[in-house]
């Protein structure tokens, strides 16, 4: 009866942490998306993701899964951002600057931009998908 008057708390500080560390899995995604799969998203407070979308198409006359994704830029500052997207169950990942170029290349603070990031050769939906979205000061 001792034992278990110590594992108590400790089952529910770890089930508080879970459910707490499930909330911030989800912090930062667009209000809707069209992708069909399971999405896990890292995104700096410094954007706010306006589109994000999947589709599968054509890139340089090869089938890609094409990823279309929209920012936007909340702050009073100018950033230049880093979109990584990961196709967990494929081993594939690509990522862009976003904005690519420029002088100086920066989303101005109010302003949108949008990119699509191909994965050539990449003919079928994914089951599980990571978004990583960081300032490059970060």
């Amino acid at each position: 009866m001792k034992k278990l008057k110590k594992v108590i708390p400790i089952l529910i500080l770890c089930l508080a942490m879970g459910i707490w560390l499930a909330g911030c899995a989800g912090k930062g995604a667009p209000e809707k998306t069209n992708c069909d799969t399971r999405i896990k998203w890292d995104v700096v407070e410094e954007v706010k993701l306006t589109q994000f979308d999947c589709a599968l198409g054509k890139h340089g006359g090869q089938a890609a899964l094409i990823f279309t994704v929209g920012l936007e830029n909340p702050t009073d500052q100018p950033y230049r951002y880093r979109v990584n997207i990961f196709l967990e169950d494929m081993n594939k990942a690509a990522g862009h600057y976003v904005p690519r170029k420029g002088k100086p290349p920066v989303v101005n603070p109010g302003k949108a931009a949008t990119v699509k990031i191909p994965f050539i050769g990449t003919d079928k939906m994914p089951k599980k998908v990571s978004v990583m979205v960081k300032t490059m000061s970060r």
